[in-house]
């Protein structure tokens, strides 16, 4: 049961049941419920975190702020964005959130190696960054030991929504899609790619 790793394909759906639904999991689990990744994209949708403050959304551009209980900031979901939903036992699994992080991170990290992209993490600034510019945001709330939401992988999205926040919280942060990177992947490719290095990373 351990090693265990359920791949639910979600399709688009709409965040906030989404949320709830990745919520009542949580709360309903027992020591031998499997672990799963949700893959799933959104419609657009500004989120914002628990210690979220509303001054990051700069302009309101018509698409709905849903306050959550991830950590982090303010971010932006949308279509063309590949989303991973990581629902794990951490104490079955015997790590910690910050290793979790790491693992989640190095997983974007070698996503992107293995197309001939150089990715990186940052100090201080949860995610994963191509030349200073995040591809790769991420948010956990881990409750009786058990992590859920995860992370947001831009694929060939929209990026001007992030123009109407400070993503993450961070003043004029650039953001960037493997699309201007010059990666061919699909958000499904993109996804299933992911849940397959997440599969040995976890």
């Amino acid at each position: 049961m351990n090693g265990m790793l359920l791949i639910r394909r979600l399709g688009l759906a709409d965040y906030e049941p989404t949320w709830r639904v990745m919520r009542a999991f949580t709360a309903a689990r027992g020591p031998d419920t499997p672990d799963e990744l949700w893959l799933v994209e959104h419609p657009p949708v500004f989120t914002l975190g628990q210690a979220g403050r509303r001054e990051h959304l700069l302009a309101d551009i018509g698409v709905p702020v849903v306050a959550i209980d991830r950590g982090g900031q303010v971010t932006y979901h949308g279509p063309g964005q590949a989303v991973v939903y990581v629902l794990l036992d951490l104490r079955r699994r015997g790590y910690g959130v910050k290793e979790l992080v790491r693992r989640l991170e190095q997983a974007v990290i070698d996503l992107l190696a293995a197309h001939g992209v150089k990715a990186e993490r940052l100090a201080g600034a949860p995610g994963v960054y191509v030349a200073g510019a995040k591809i790769a945001a991420l948010g956990l709330r881990i409750r009786n030991g058990c992590s859920y939401h995860g992370l947001a992988l831009n694929v060939d999205l929209d990026l001007a929504p992030f123009a109407a926040i400070n993503p993450c919280g961070y003043t004029g942060l650039a953001v960037t899609r493997l699309r201007d990177l010059g990666v061919a992947l699909d958000v499904a490719g993109a996804a299933e790619a992911l849940a397959e290095r997440l599969r040995t990373l976890l």
